[in-house]
């Protein structure tokens, strides 16, 4: 009894530090982990969050191509997909879908997380965003919208720009596995304000290329304070609506309905094959401009300060000899457009040790690029 009173006295003060040390969404993160049978954020974790939906309303599906579904894939590239527990798997083809093909228990209505392809999608909020006149300048400094950064020692410098180029010299260490690090507390805690602007900035912006969700999550704030609604609304009436998703969607919030903007949007494999679509479009969708092509060609063109791997929200590869550039989730979430082809590949699921040997990008990449275009061109 004595020793039960001990270990019960322990766990109460363990948990009064972690609150007042700050670090109570612990708690969060393990209910929503190992409690549930995971070691780490799952692309099934939409319903464990607070969201906010993303609405389409007259749902068109995909033209099917003459050779949908015709050819078995390789054996090799099968293995990969299945040794790396992938959800879904579509290829689209000169805007008709030509393959798509899933694995444990997934199928063509299932939503998954996209994890951080979310961050494309808010450079896409701004680019509209800037397009309609609701945001002057994409050199707009970010205290323009939160005047008390001045506070902070290269608060007043920061631009929108330097946000989504990843070159805002924020304090965050870009790590998922530790959990006392930003993205556990940005991630599972209740106030995304808490998370990230609590942040100092750590060098001048626009000197150095620095992965950091939280400089994605500053840009959503931005956005959020410039627009005066949900970043979803936005979403669905701009782009999910034009587009004619199948599905509706929803957008993972934080405690006070503020969208995660560097991840965690749930959607299904073959409507964020449209977002590749819209890509490879130019931002048209039929007769209709809904994205400024100019601002597709900023986002998609490499900077020197990442040495040529990224441009604003999108991942690019011109070192393959097959170029592409595409969106990037965490577990191997991709939306890959290669403009040579006329093709984008999407393959969803839950590649927890994906390698990442190729200048800081998923080997798996350039392997779906390769074999999907030496099997489908």
């Amino acid at each position: 009894m004595r020793i039960l009173k001990y270990m019960i006295g322990g766990a109460v003060a363990g948990a009064a530090a972690a609150y007042f040390l700050g670090y109570d969404y612990l708690f969060s993160g393990i209910s929503k982990t190992y409690l549930k049978g995971k070691s780490s954020a799952h692309i099934d974790d939409g319903n464990l969050f607070p969201s906010n939906p993303i609405v389409t309303e007259s749902p068109r599906l995909w033209e099917e191509d003459p050779e949908y579904n015709k050819k078995e894939l390789p054996k090799h590239l099968v293995e990969n997909l299945q040794h790396s527990r992938t959800a879904a798997f579509v290829v689209i083809r000169k805007g008709k879908i030509l393959h798509e093909q899933y694995w444990e228990g997934y199928n063509q209505l299932s939503q998954t997380n996209s994890f951080s392809m979310a961050k494309a999608v808010t450079v896409m909020l701004l680019g509209k965003a800037l397009e309609e006149g609701i945001i002057q300048n994409i050199d707009e400094k970010l205290v323009n919208f939160y005047p008390e950064l001045n506070e902070k020692i290269f608060g007043d410098k920061v631009t929108l720009k330097n946000l989504a180029q990843m070159e805002a010299g924020l304090d965050w260490d870009e790590n998922y596995n530790n959990p006392f690090l930003p993205n556990a507390k940005a991630y599972y805690g209740k106030s995304l304000v808490k998370a990230v602007f609590s942040r100092r900035f750590k060098q001048e912006p626009g000197t150095q290329f620095e992965y950091q969700s939280g400089s994605t999550q500053l840009l959503g704030f931005a956005l959020k304070k410039a627009l005066e609604k949900p970043l979803a609304t936005y979403l669905s009436e701009k782009f999910w609506v034009p587009l004619g998703m199948e599905q509706n969607a929803k957008w993972s919030t934080d405690n006070y309905g503020m969208e995660k903007t560097y991840c965690c949007i749930h959607s299904n494999a073959r409507d964020f094959a449209k977002l590749g679509q819209l890509f490879l479009d130019d931002g048209k969708v039929g007769d209709q401009q809904i994205l400024n092509s100019r601002f597709i060609e900023k986002m998609r063109t490499p900077t020197k300060r990442s040495e040529e791997i990224y441009g604003m929200g999108l991942w690019i590869n011109n070192d393959n000899p097959i170029k592409h550039y595409y969106f990037l989730g965490l577990q191997g979430q991709y939306i890959i457009m290669v403009p040579e082809y006329d093709m984008v590949i999407v393959r969803t699921g839950s590649y927890s040790n994906s390698p990442k040997n190729d200048r800081g990008r998923p080997d798996q990449a350039r392997f779906l690029v390769n074999e999907t275009v030496q099997l489908f061109r």
